[in-house]
């Protein structure tokens, strides 16, 4: 995968986008371990992750985005991370992408062209499908059966590729639970200091046991 343009490390030290070479080795390690936890888990094999906040400002997209930038370190693999935040969609502008087109207009038309909403983030071996133009009603989108077939497709198509699905915070939309029964597994991030116990654990509790992997603690 050819980039038209490559984020600068100063570029990415503003975005607080990790990368190899970064001095804040603290932030860069503690994504690859998460990373490697996540391999372990799915037997090296790719899968489909969603991440989504406890609360709103958890850093969902600040950790989906690092995790997704940690598997494209890998020269043998490849990450998509999807902007499901349908209600405030971000990863575009944090990674300076005006787009076309995104997720929704895929959704919304059979004879769309994938190739049309993967956009190259300046980040090699690394891609993002923005959310698109239509965002009223996200679970409507998100209970299609063409999400569903989307989603197995990407992954079969590209079996070296990792795709992480960044999503409104649960406590506030059903969208996350929903794509999680559509993903192999399903991340919570919690915000440090800003949310009870009691808060964690019914939001936990929003996603299927068997595919929640646990939660990171952000701040």
């Amino acid at each position: 995968m050819q980039e038209p343009r490559r984020l600068t490390p100063d570029d990415l030290d503003e975005r607080r986008i990790i990368y190899p070479e970064s001095r804040n080795r603290k932030l860069v390690n503690h994504f690859r371990n998460l990373r490697t936890k996540l391999l372990e888990k799915s037997g090296g094999n790719n899968f489909t992750l969603v991440v989504s906040g406890a609360s709103s400002g958890a850093g969902a997209s600040f950790v989906a985005l690092n995790l997704a930038a940690a598997f494209a370190f890998d020269q043998s693999k490849t990450a998509l991370i999807i902007d499901c935040n349908l209600r405030e969609p971000a990863l575009h502008s944090t990674l300076d992408i005006i787009p076309d087109a995104g997720l929704t207009d895929f959704l919304d038309d059979s004879d769309f062209d994938i190739g049309r909403i993967l956009y190259p983030t300046g980040i090699p071996r690394l891609r993002l499908i923005p959310a698109g133009s239509r965002r009223e009603n996200p679970a409507e989108f998100f209970t299609s059966f063409r999400m569903k077939q989307f989603l197995q497709a990407v992954r079969r198509r590209y079996p070296d590729r990792f795709i992480v699905l960044d999503t409104a915070p649960i406590s506030e939309s059903p969208d996350a639970r929903i794509l999680a029964d559509l993903c192999d597994y399903a991340m919570l991030v919690v915000p440090h200091g800003r949310i009870t116990v009691s808060g964690v654990e019914q939001a936990a509790s929003a996603f299927n046991t068997e595919k929640f992997v646990g939660a990171v603690i952000n701040g």
